[in-house]
Formats: C-alpha cells, structure tokens, sequence
C-alpha cells in the first residue's frame, strides 16, 4: 500500500492534457521521478485521440482550456472560454477507458465546477499553483486505485474460472466458448462439442460437469470411435447374466454406472448407424433395456456428447439420423481451431512448461522460451491444435533438460529445439502472427513492438495479463514500453 510520501509500487501510464506546454512537463517531469511514464497532449481532440489509441491509468487534465473550444464528445461541446473542458475530458475517458482514473487541475474560481466534475466520476482535483509534492501523491493514489481494480477483476475472472482446469482462454473466442459453459451447465439440458481433434472437447465437456449440479455424481466418457455395435451396445446398456455365452454375471453399462451424474460420448458421429436408434430411444425414455433382459431399468444422466464430423453433412447423406442430431443437440459449443486464436498459444506454451516440467526435473529452475522459438511456435498453424502443441512443449522440455548440464539457472527452450516443420517457418510461408499484415521484412524490434501493442489491446490494457502472455516480466514490459514509445 502507498503512504502519502511513499513511492508508488508500480509505474502508471499518465495521459497530461495541459494547453500550457512549459506547465505541463513540469507536472511530467514531477511524475517521471517516481517512474510514470507521462504522455502530453495540450488539446481535448488530442486527448480524445490518445484515449482512443493508447493505455492510460491516470488522466491529468486542466478544466480550463480555451484552445479546445467546440470540441465535442458524446454530445458534450466545449465550451467557448474553454471553461468545461475538463469535463469533456472526464466523459470521453469513462467512456473510452472505463478503468481510468481523471484528476482534475483547476484555477482557485473554477473549484465549484471542479467539485461538480468529482460528482461526476472524477478522482479527485488539485489547484493552481501545484504542490508538486502534493500532486505526486494523489498520481500515486490514482494509479494504486487502478491497480487494485485491475487485480480485483483478475481475482474474479480466476474464481469465474474454477472448474475449467486444463483450459488455456485468453482469446475472445475461447472466452465466450467459456461463457457458453457457464450458461449450459446450469440445466440438464443435452450438449453437442464440435471441433477438430486435439481442440481440447473433453475438457469442456468435464467443465460443463464441474460447473453443474451434477459435479458431485460420477463423469463418465465413452468413446464410440472403433468399436462394434454388439460391444457398444453391452458397454452402453449392459447385460444379464447368460445375456451370450462367456456373460457369467450380471453387469450395468456406463448409462446406468453414470446415473446421477454426465455421460461423455465422445465421437459420437462414429456411432454405427444400427445403434443409433437404441441410443435415441434411451434418450427419450430415460431408460435402459441390458442385453438378455425384458425388464427397463430406469436412469438419470445428463448427456454431453462431442464429435470433430460434420454432422449435418452426414444427416445429408443418411449416415446419421436427423431426430438423434436434434435430441442431442440441445445446445451447440464450438470449440474453434488453434490456428484461430493465435493469442492462446504462448499462455498454452507457459501452461505447458508448468504441466511437464516439475516431473522432469522438479529441484531445478522452469525452463523460459526464447522470444524467437515463441514467435515461431504463435506462427506455426497447428493442425493438431492443443494437443499437437502440448506434445510439442514436452519434446521440448525433455530434450533441454536431457541434454543440458544447467543446475542452478534457468535453461532456455530455442528455436533449435523446435520440429523442422515449425523451425523452418520464415514469416513467409508460415502463418501471420495476426491478422494485421505481414511478418516478412519486419525487423525483430518492429516485430517485438508490434507483438507488445496488439497483446495490449487483446488484454484490454492489462498489462499484468500482457505480460503473461508475451512471457516476460512486468518490469520488463514496463522497460519495452517507454522503449517503444507505447502507451
């Protein structure tokens, strides 16, 4: 926590808008001693602008600025003598960065107006002439309230996330593949998981489970892919004993061992078309008739089932029926391609080495990944997605600690010890980091300021979350920033 003459416990991004430039890096020059990094603008549209464009904690501005005149936000003008513009200021930062902070500088006669806009959702105001002392610490305590809520709303999203162990959702699609869940696992109703293979459909089906009133009964997966129909259907329904010859006792299938609980069929557009039926007729009826017995036996699951086929082409092609497509179909999660949201593989990646490594090598450092290897592994298209990557992390960390000698510091993991199909790729024929342009013929700092803006704008401004993302430490971050001239 900041006392009033404490040093601040992290540098904030400040955005100064001052129509006086010689007072304005004054107050810039105050800030930078204790490590904010401070952009200057001296007119509103300008702050618009930034406000648009960058990512600040801290907003300084002055009420008054009569240069700004007729200036416009949100339906809020400024003013001839420039008297409100502040308060423009003020509405297009909560509109623009609702998490922002504005502090409001202010000659001695506009204070009333300056108490108006701390109604209004300012932080606090300061007047003229400024203590700079004074004015360093309210900076301070601006940018620690900022800083508390960002760490308040990373706590929650980890409590939001609790029963999604394994998943890696950093992007916006795997978010709203979570939000989904959330949303489905409250009822009983049947879900169908579509994607390819290796997006990861087990995991969410576990965490439709985890998340539903069912979490304390059993999680059952059955897998339909390779197996007959006289053996599904005696691993589906059981059987009585003396059902065939070798059955010498009575024995109950996943339907009836996960009553109570999800039944997981995965690849269920495998399922021979014979056994279709059966299974609808389980479905519908909430019953299940053992192979040798006359008697139904009643069951009580809720059905979670995944497939990487299409099945409405199969429905076309009468390979799969249409009233089992719609029973089981109840509600569709999607689970998109790695290629598809690129943003997820380097948190994959740190996910991957905190999964493997301690196993392999448990009394020695993690292993980190070289920001070259990084940049190829986010490049590379992945059609094995999650679980092609996962591999790959592990061969990667077997190999370094298998061959290194590094006891006491951490071994890099390089682009050395990436496959050749995932080594060899240029930023030609690879894939994009993002979808903005081209990666060929930028040069690595272009390629790393490039990388550091568009993780910036994925995490919102949360540079904490960004830093995560890139691999790198906050004060790190914190360095390249000022370096590159971001905000």
């Amino acid at each position: 926590m900041l006392t009033r003459d404490s040093k601040p416990d992290v540098r904030a991004q400040v955005l100064i808008v001052e129509d006086e430039p010689g007072h304005a890096e004054v107050m810039a020059e105050a800030l930078r001693k204790p490590g904010h990094v401070c952009t200057i603008v001296t007119t509103v549209g300008e702050a618009i602008e930034e406000l648009r464009g960058g990512v600040f904690d801290v907003v300084v501005t002055d009420l008054r600025m009569p240069t700004s005149a007729g200036t416009e936000f949100g339906g809020l003008v400024v003013e001839p003598d420039g008297g409100n513009a502040g308060l423009v200021v003020l509405r297009a930062a909560k509109d623009l960065q609702p998490t922002i902070e504005t502090i409001m500088v202010t000659a001695h006669g506009d204070v009333p107006t300056a108490r108006a806009a701390f109604k209004e959702g300012a932080y606090d105001f300061i007047e003229k002439p400024l203590d700079l002392e004074v004015f360093r610490n309210l900076v301070n305590r601006a940018a620690e309230t900022v800083v508390l809520r960002h760490q308040n709303r990373d706590l929650k999203d980890e409590l939001e996330l609790s029963g999604f162990e394994g998943l890696v959702a950093v992007s916006e699609p795997m978010r709203r593949v979570l939000q989904t869940v959330r949303t489905v696992a409250a009822s009983d109703i049947p879900v169908l998981i579509t994607g390819e293979s290796g997006t990861g459909k087990e995991l969410i089906a576990r965490a439709v489970h985890r998340n539903s009133r069912r979490q304390s009964g059993r999680y059952v997966t059955f897998n339909c892919a390779g197996q007959s129909e006289s053996l599904i259907e005696d691993q589906l329904f059981g059987h009585d004993r003396g059902a065939y010859t070798g059955a010498e006792k009575d024995r109950e299938g996943v339907f009836e061992y996960a009553s109570g609980g999800t039944l997981f069929l995965d690849e269920i557009g495998d399922m021979p078309a014979s056994m279709q039926p059966k299974l609808l007729r389980v479905l519908e009826s909430g019953e299940v008739v053992r192979l040798g017995a006359n008697e139904p036996r009643s069951v009580d699951v809720r059905f979670v089932s995944a497939t990487n086929r299409d099945l409405q082409e199969m429905m076309k092609a009468g390979t799969f029926r249409e009233d089992l497509y719609f029973r089981i179909n109840a509600a569709t999660i999607h689970i998109p391609p790695l290629r598809d949201r690129r943003e997820d593989i380097p948190p994959l990646v740190m996910h991957g080495i905190h999964r493997f490594a301690p196993s392999l090598a448990p009394d020695r450092p993690e292993p980190v990944v070289s920001d070259a290897a990084m940049l190829k592994l986010t490049a590379y298209d992945w059609p094995g997605n999650v679980r092609q990557l996962l591999n790959t992390v592990q061969r990667m960390v077997v190999t370094a600690l298998g061959t290194s000698d590094q006891k006491d510091k951490p071994i890099e993991l390089g682009v050395e010890l990436l496959p050749e199909e995932i080594r060899s790729i240029d930023g030609q024929g690879g894939a994009e980091l993002s979808a903005a342009g081209s990666l060929a013929g930028a040069s690595l700092d272009q390629l790393e300021k490039r990388a550091i803006r568009e993780t910036l704008r994925l995490t919102e401004g949360n540079r904490e979350r960004a830093a995560k993302l890139l691999g790198i430490g906050e004060r790190t971050l914190y360095r390249k920033l000022r370096e590159y001239g971001l905000r």
